[in-house]
């Protein structure tokens, strides 16, 4: 993983360089930021992954990762929380803004290095899943004026570019590839999230929930089916 470069934003100078040393010792490339203005000034689209402090003067972690998932060229930039609140909601905020992990500090540098690895070995699998349906194109799955392009990492909605976190968009690539099949959350965190990393029911449901409303007609789409999960039905 000697190749990846890692931005570190945080206000806590003495943090930055303790993270810095500590990832560069593990082969990684690591810039900082002190501050979330400093971070944006700087061109974030090269960075493989971002370690972002929540609680920051001005502009917050939180901020700054919604700017983030905003602009096309991040908006699926591998992201994790470092902060001192360890509080559900607060979790749940972070992953509802698409976080791939959360770190509550203190931390330890093992725990760091080892969320760090995760991360980037999950954001570095870009081969798609064999679909259990046969889609209309190599990559490619349509339902309708809905279109993915697992290759591509683009969804369009009757022609128009939908913006989807990671997680959104993987959620969606499964439940289309598996069309008339109700999913576990079980399965879906199984498939979507790494085993290292605990995820709340509920965070499957803040994805969804904002999955339906970007893909408009279509988000009718997936199914709830209380008790046993979620699928997409024609």
């Amino acid at each position: 993983m000697s190749n990846y470069r890692i931005l570190v934003v945080d206000d806590e100078e003495s943090l930055c360089e303790i993270l810095k040393f500590n990832l560069e010792r593990e082969g990684f490339s690591v810039d900082v930021a002190y501050s979330a203005e400093e971070a944006l000034a700087m061109d974030i689209k090269t960075y493989d992954l971002a370690i972002l402090d929540v609680m920051m003067d001005e502009l917050s972690g939180f901020g700054l990762a919604r700017i983030l998932r905003k602009r096309p060229e991040t908006a699926t930039l591998p992201i994790i929380f470092c902060t001192a609140r360890d509080a559900e909601d607060d979790k749940i905020k972070g992953f509802d803004i698409g976080a791939d992990d959360y770190i509550a500090k203190p931390f330890s540098i093992a725990e760091v290095v080892a969320r760090v690895r995760s991360v980037l070995r999950r954001s570095s699998k870009r081969e798609p899943q064999q679909p259990e349906t046969t889609p209309t194109n190599e990559g490619v799955i349509i339902f309708q004026g809905l279109v993915v392009n697992t290759l591509r990492k683009v969804c369009t909605v009757d022609g128009e570019e939908v913006s989807l976190t990671r997680k959104e968009f993987d959620i969606l690539s499964l439940l289309l590839s598996n069309r008339g099949t109700i999913l576990s959350r079980e399965q879906i965190m199984k498939r979507v999230w790494s085993d290292e990393v605990v995820v709340l029911d509920r965070t499957i449901d803040v994805n969804i929930t904002r999955m339906r409303k970007k893909l408009g007609s279509y988000g009718a789409h997936i199914v709830t089916r209380t008790g046993y999960g979620y699928g997409f039905e024609e």
